[in-house]
């Protein structure tokens, strides 16, 4: 399959402007980098009916959460969904995915918290995990006052944010988060082992690098053998089954396709209801690039239409 058109001219654009890679710098480089990206990369932000920030009581200190309720969403007993920006655990933060949470949040009719949790390497794992498991739990013990349906609450993530709310469903099983209503993982992380062949096909040119990924794997892992916990590598989990229903976006031209798809098939094998979606001519980070790609919004409003029906409520 090709390159989409608009995925080609965002690659073009980032060959044009120059800049060495993120294993070649420091972590602060990096994340001024990816940060200054944003405006470059995101469309003007969406209105939604109301958006708040605010610390909760975290692991190891407060975390910062910012919550956008959409413009369709009622004032009580709304969906949710606990947002996990992507970014391999090192970079990323509230501003670098709001486009994306905003289109949730009006599309989905939904309340959409994310939380600013912490990021390697100066917090390794579980660190980040932990923030997002307070996270989760904030949302459930406080549902009424933020107007939420606690039996409604999603969870959903990009890349290392897929790899978080993979992780998080499989705690929420467990009975070692609050339950989950459904998962939706956009092109996720799921082995941390990268021994996958889309490493080999699409290990440079096309966004993220091969090297790239070992260099935030590297960072986030404590030892080697964190890369082959289940909690790092939940495709690695001895049953996906019991989990919340998933709706999975893969795309074509990413080194972490093929393990997002074996994800996919292995909920499925494990009798987890499974909507699967591939965009064969896109890349990876394509829906955190609406200004150039207009697919994202299209991706989005995909999974914000298959949330609203796996958490219609009666009255809806």
């Amino acid at each position: 399959m090709t390159l989409d058109p608009d995925a080609l001219r965002v690659l073009e654009i980032g060959r044009a402007a120059g800049g060495e890679p993120f294993e070649n710098g420091r972590v602060a480089a990096a994340r001024a980098a990816y940060d200054a990206s944003f405006p470059t990369q995101q469309g003007e932000h969406e209105p939604v009916a109301a958006t708040s920030q605010q610390a909760i009581d975290g692991p190891n200190g407060p975390i910062t959460i910012r919550i956008h309720r959409g413009t369709g969403a009622p004032r009580t007993g709304a969906r949710a969904v606990l947002y996990l920006h992507g970014g391999g655990w090192v970079i990323g933060s509230l501003n670098s995915h709001d486009e994306i949470c905003r289109w949730l949040a009006n599309l989905g009719n939904a309340v959409v918290v994310c939380p600013d949790y912490r990021l390697a390497p100066e917090h390794k794992f579980p660190a980040g995990l932990e923030d997002c498991t307070a996270a989760l739990r904030f949302m459930a013990e406080n549902a009424g006052e933020l107007g939420i349906d606690p039996a409604r609450i999603a969870v959903a993530g990009d890349s290392a944010g897929g790899n978080l709310a993979a992780v998080l469903a499989l705690l929420a099983r467990d009975g070692q988060a609050p339950p989950l209503a459904a998962q939706i993982l956009i092109y996720p992380n799921t082995d941390a082992r990268q021994t996958a062949d889309s490493y080999r096909r699409f290990g440079d040119g096309f966004g993220l690098t091969a090297a790239t990924m070992a260099w935030f794997r590297n960072h986030y892992v404590r030892t080697p053998a964190d890369v082959t916990d289940w909690r790092v590598s939940p495709l690695l989990a001895s049953s996906l089954a019991g989990g919340a229903p998933a709706f999975v976006v893969i795309t074509g031209h990413d080194i972490l396709a093929d393990e997002g798809m074996a994800y996919a098939e292995r909920l499925q094998a494990d009798g987890v209801p499974v909507v699967l979606r591939r965009w064969p001519g896109q890349i990876h980070g394509f829906v955190s690039m609406g200004r150039h790609i207009p697919a994202a919004r299209q991706a989005v409003s995909e999974a914000a239409g298959w949330l609203r029906l796996q958490t219609r409520a009666q009255a809806d």
